[in-house]
């Protein structure tokens, strides 16, 4: 038994380490567009929306892994610091070059965030049983994961509508199934339902993506192979 549970925390420990790995291939995905964004100075008609988004989502899933919530699940607590100071790191690039409107926006909605984390920290601490407390911040962070991981449910609708793929970038797809895969066995290793089952529906939309892509690839392709002018004669 004491050997079993040897291995259980290795495999664990492997699935975190990989997890964060693949994660900083998702920290990274917006580089391409912020390098755009400082070199015109202007946001132009991007969002600021999905950092705000992923800032909350990193901001919630950090507490979870907290001692304070959740004892061993230090992968998560690190895997989500970072993400949040990349995304912290966005939405200052994204306010420094925004229009004076956007700017506003976007300084509004990070005080929320900050605001709404403050309030899950402060109100979770009130519940002195670490099970209850456990639970809730449980609940609330596989609810953030999951209505992240639900978002590309719009792409893969405009990539099925307009059967291309050049909405939905193929590497960005596949660091998000493999960190979903890889959190998903370091939750089931855990016995953690909180972070295996958000990290689960992940890996599945992952996995969709991926054929998705491959197939309207392909299609592309071969629509591209055929010839312009078809003789009869």
């Amino acid at each position: 038994m004491v050997l079993l549970g040897s291995i259980f925390s290795i495999c664990r420990d492997a699935a975190g380490v990989a997890g964060h790995i693949f994660a900083f291939g998702l920290f990274l995905s917006p580089l391409d567009t912020f390098r755009r964004v400082i070199r015109n100075k202007t946001t132009e008609q991007f969002s600021g929306l999905p950092y705000i988004y992923a800032l909350l989502n990193c901001l919630i899933c950090l507490w979870y892994g907290t001692p304070l919530v959740s004892p061993r699940n230090t992968m998560v607590m690190t895997v989500n610091s970072i993400g949040a100071v990349f995304q912290l790191a966005y939405i200052i690039l994204f306010i420094t070059y925004a229009e004076k409107g956007k700017k506003i926006k976007m300084l509004g909605l990070l005080l929320a965030v900050f605001a709404f984390f403050v309030l899950i920290v402060t109100g979770s601490l009130q519940i002195p049983d670490l099970p209850l407390r456990r639970n809730v911040v449980g609940i609330l962070s596989c609810a953030s994961l999951v209505s992240m991981f639900a978002s590309p449910l719009f792409i893969i609708n405009l990539v099925i509508r307009t059967k291309s793929v050049e909405f939905m970038p193929f590497y960005l797809s596949l660091s998000t199934f493999l960190m979903s895969v890889s959190f998903f066995l370091y939750g089931l290793f855990n016995y953690d339902l909180f972070v295996y089952a958000p990290n689960g529906i992940g890996a599945l939309l992952g996995i969709v993506q991926l054929v998705l892509y491959f197939y309207y690839s392909r299609v592309a392709k071969e629509e591209a192979r055929e010839p312009l002018i078809v003789s009869y004669a």
